[in-house]
This record gives structure tokens, sequence and C-alpha cells, in this order.
């Protein structure tokens, strides 16, 4: 068996994390009212500690595993809003993508059946184009990875965000982000027009010190990428402080590049169907008890791209776009928003 890769090891964590903010599945009207407005109020605590992870591991950015904190939240939050468990990707559980009529079939199975068959789509790479970590979404012209997705066979693509993270190198990876950002949008828009489409970047707090021209031209262009007709509708940047001591130096912070020509649908984990060790419960611990401190700085970002307007504008979207007979609990907690002294 192969030793735990530092991916294998965040997502133990990862699930460890979000299963102690809502344990079976249950969670908190995120609703709120204030001032008779209706608010989302995101979980940033969480999203805190998922941050952390990557910095336990000393992740690298060839890892993945730095921009998957980040999807793992967003997706906590469409689940926390109310939407199937089972139609956000990157799914709660192993494996991250599978279409809901494969997981009603096996609600619907007998027990020893079932068993079977989930050993089976457990395994890495089980089935490619419908068990994996990773989607690829056609869009008009090209095949793109989307890092959050909600979607069903009956609905297609519903809600469709891409996430990026930089923590160094702002000056030369800034304007491929948003460049890459501009033509990923159009190319999804296009071929799914009624998808609510999201984009989230999140960057080192640094930034503002290291290079404060650039945060400020990053601050202007993902606005304004929320306000094009043919672009996202709603966009959002997020400023992570962590201490130097935290930071994994590289000479090479560019993303690996995605590969235009792939299958559509799931694209299986790299290395194979090769069987992974466990990561002992003892490890799990020690990275819940020793995750450093991340803290999300919201109050040095524009209040537009905040995080608590980008998930509302992104649910209601999607609930916008939609019959009121589908996503009733999600409609339901809207609804029923808790009013707040």
């Amino acid at each position: 068996m192969a030793e735990p890769t530092a991916k294998d090891k965040a997502w133990v964590i990862f699930d460890r994390i979000i299963a102690d903010a809502s344990p079976k599945g249950i969670h908190t009207n995120p609703w709120r009212l204030v001032d008779d407005k209706r608010q989302y109020v995101p979980d940033i605590a969480i999203l805190e500690r998922l941050l952390g992870v990557p910095l336990y591991l000393k992740a690298t950015v060839r890892s993945g595993v730095r921009a998957l904190a980040i999807d793992v939240w967003l997706a906590y939050e469409l689940r926390r809003a109310g939407f199937e468990e089972d139609a956000v990707w990157p799914r709660a559980s192993h494996p991250r993508i599978l279409p809901v009529p494969i997981t009603n079939l096996l609600d619907a199975l007998p027990r020893a059946e079932r068993a079977k068959l989930l050993e089976r789509l457990t395994k890495k790479t089980a089935i490619p184009g419908v068990t994996s970590s990773s989607a690829s979404i056609l869009g008009k012209n090209y095949l793109k990875q989307v890092d959050v997705i909600m979607t069903d066979w009956a609905t297609g693509p519903e809600i469709l965000i891409s996430t990026k993270r930089m923590d160094s190198s702002y000056g030369k990876n800034a304007a491929n982000r948003i460049e890459e950002s501009y033509g990923d949008a159009k190319n999804l828009r296009l071929r799914h027009p009624m998808a609510a489409l999201g984009f989230l970047i999140a960057l080192r707090s640094d930034v503002k010190v290291k290079e404060p021209l650039i945060f400020d031209w990053l601050t202007d262009l993902v606005g304004k990428l929320g306000q094009e007709d043919d672009a996202y509708h709603a966009t959002s940047l997020l400023l992570m402080d962590y201490g130097d001591d935290l930071v994994v130096e590289e000479e090479d912070d560019d993303e690996e590049p995605e590969n235009p020509l792939a299958e559509v649908g799931a694209e299986p984990e790299p290395g194979g169907a090769e069987d992974v060790e466990e990561v002992p419960p003892y490890e799990i611990e020690a990275a819940l008890a020793g995750l450093p401190r991340v803290v999300i700085q919201e109050d040095l970002v524009e209040p537009h791209l905040r995080a608590s307007p980008f998930i509302a504008n992104i649910v209601n979207r999607a609930l916008d776009a939609t019959p009121i007979n589908l996503h009733k609990t999600a409609r339901a907690l809207r609804k029923n928003a808790a009013a707040v002294d």
C-alpha cells in the first residue's frame, strides 16, 4: 500500500473539521435578519481552521491542498444554505464527485450489495467519468475544471464556482489569474447561462504591504468581474493572515496547467488506483490540536467583495433560476431567517 500523500492527509483532516462543525450533517440556519435586511452569515471560523491544514502539512502549491481548503469550505457553506448534500461537489466524503442518481441507487440497494458497490466506488480512480476528486465542465469552447459545483443529471450545473489562491509572487501571477478568470467566465456562461457563476480569490494579507498597487488593482478587477454582463454573477476576495514562520518557500508558484483535451466529466486522481494507507487517528488528533492560526481579515476588503454577499448572491441566483418546487430546504432556510437584535 502507498503512503498517504499531503492531499490524502488533508482530506482526512478536512473531513474531521467539517464533521465536528456539523454533527450528523445538521447545520444551523446561516440566514439572519439585520435591520429588516436578509443577510447570509458564513462560518468564517471553520474557514480559518481549514486554511490551517495546508500550513500544518507544509503543503506546496503543486500538492493542490492550499486551494482545496477553500473549496471544502464553499461546499460546506452551500450545504449550510440547504442544498442537497450529494449534489454539492466536492462531497463531504469520498468519492468527492458522485452523481446524485448513483447515491440514490446506493441507498436503495440491500446492505450487502450496497457495501460491495460502495467499496468499488471508493477505490481511487474507480470509475473514470463517474467518481473522482475533481470535475471538468464543458464550456462553449473548451473543458474547464470547476472547483465547487452543484449539479444533477436532471438539472445540469446550477452552481459553478472557481477559486484561486496566491500566497506569494503577486506581481508575477496576478495578471495570469485574472486573464484566466475572464476567459473561463465567458466559456462557462455561454454554455450554462442559467447556472450561478462565482469567482473567489484568496490572498495572503502581506500583499497590502509588499504589493499595495497589485492589491488595489486586483480589488478593482475582481469587483468588475462580478459586474460584467457576460462574466460572473458574484465575486469575492479573501485576505488570509498567518505568520511568516509558516511560509513554504518554493521556486515556482505557478499552478499546474489543465489538460484541454481531457474527457468530459470526472478526472481521475493522479497516481492510479493504488490503495493508500489510512491516516492513523493519533495523526489526525495531533493535526487538529496543532493547526496554525489563520485569520480572515474581512475588514480590509471592500464590503461588496466579502464572503457574506458573495455566498448570498450565489444562493439567491440558484434559487431564483429554478422552480419553487426545487431546493425546498434552501428556500425555507432563507425565508425563515432569524432576526438579530
